[in-house]
């Protein structure tokens, strides 16, 4: 069914169900989504320790020198008693009956005597102050940036239950490909890995493909992807196969048109099996509008993200008469510029954007939708 362009950016999110869960080595889950909350192993700290180099302390002062222990090192075997001091550096494990850690660039040391001014408490990192094992410190849902890796490893966690990327297989039509006399470059090819990556898939394989039904079904029926992108064959001519061979193969049709220029070829199909297949029109600014329009979102769907809300702006820019219009904008101190050059088959406009700038029929504010980067 034709969709309007913010109707058919929702219908592809919402078609669109996370994977299944998998557990993998924190190192890779960087990126993806939390499926089960990150929840402490450990403590965090993992035994009292000093914020500071200095001295830990007993009681009050002057505090006589009882020894000496670095970052990395077992801790001391005795429990400090009072008008004792323990020299330490940042990091370091605490006696037991530290009451605080006087900095070394406040105290005075007289050969095994040590003065100073410290409050009670001061500079100690106290076990578990942070988390608890057990405790639940980062929600379901949430992606996992290096902060978080970070924190995992912090509190004893090696393996990370999370949403995978989907994976992604990209079918190139043509015959009209090529360098030769006659033939057009293929521009959408080598932008598919960035497209599929600044979306969060992961790209398994770019296949060409002729002009024909048969290869193009034997790839739709054989293809083992989660999501499917096919570029061309989308139209109504004699060798725009894709639509018919849906129907044949009773795919359901999520997204089957979009009223918006350029892109209105886009479309979203579920095969039986759940497979997605993506409708990218052949001319390139067309296919990237087609693709943050429906397989972005499919794509946030799928890998449990949230789907980017977008930017609301006024800005004086050329509308269509009948059709929701994305263009190529750059912003600048006066407001958002269009750049031209935003017919389907063009790309110097958009590769100076900043972003699109997606623009209704019928008057109103536009949305400003982020540009693979």
């Amino acid at each position: 069914m034709v969709l309007g362009w913010e109707e058919a950016r929702q219908a592809a999110y919402d078609a669109s169900a996370p994977l299944p869960p998998v557990t993998v080595p924190a190192a890779d889950a960087l990126g993806l989504h939390l499926a089960a909350p990150l929840v402490a192993a450990d403590d965090l700290p993992r035994f009292d320790n000093a914020a500071m180099d200095g001295y830990a302390v007993s009681g009050p002062g002057p505090w006589r020198l009882v020894g000496r222990t670095l970052a990395g090192q077992p801790g001391a075997g005795v429990a400090l008693g009072a008008g004792e001091a323990w020299e330490v550096a940042t990091g370091a494990q605490l006696p037991p009956g530290t009451r605080s850690v006087l900095p070394v660039e406040d105290a005075v040391r007289d050969g095994d005597g040590v003065k100073g001014e410290i409050d009670d408490g001061r500079n100690v990192r106290l076990r578990g102050e942070e988390a608890m094992p057990g405790e639940r410190l980062v929600a379901a849902g949430a992606r996992v940036t290096p902060q978080v890796l970070a924190l995992a490893a912090a509190v004893g966690v090696a393996e990370l239950r999370v949403v995978p990327a989907p994976r992604v297989v990209a079918l190139v039509t043509g015959d009209e490909l090529g360098d030769a006399p006659g033939r057009v470059r293929d521009a959408i090819g080598p932008a598919l890995p960035g497209w599929v990556a600044w979306a969060g898939g992961a790209l398994a394989g770019i296949s060409p493909l002729p002009d024909g039904a048969a290869g193009l079904r034997a790839a739709l029926i054989g293809t083992d992807a989660d999501l499917l992108l096919v570029t061309g064959s989308s139209s109504v001519g004699p060798e725009d196969h894709l639509r018919p061979l849906l129907a044949e193969l009773g795919a359901h049709p999520v997204v089957d048109g979009v009223c918006c220029r350029p892109g209105s070829l886009a479309g979203l199909w579920r095969l039986a099996d759940d497979r997605l297949v993506v409708a990218l029109p052949g001319n390139p600014f067309a296919a990237l509008v087609s693709f943050v329009t429906v397989a972005a979102p499919a794509l946030a769907g799928l890998r449990g993200s949230g789907l980017t809300p977008l930017a609301t702006v006024t800005a004086d820019l050329p509308r269509h008469r009948t059709d929701t219009r994305l263009i190529p904008v750059r912003t600048a101190d006066t407001g958002l510029v269009a750049l031209g050059h935003d017919r389907s088959a063009m790309l110097r406009g958009v590769a100076q954007a900043d972003a699109l700038a997606v623009v209704p029929a019928e008057g109103g504010s536009a949305l400003l939708q982020p540009l693979p980067t």
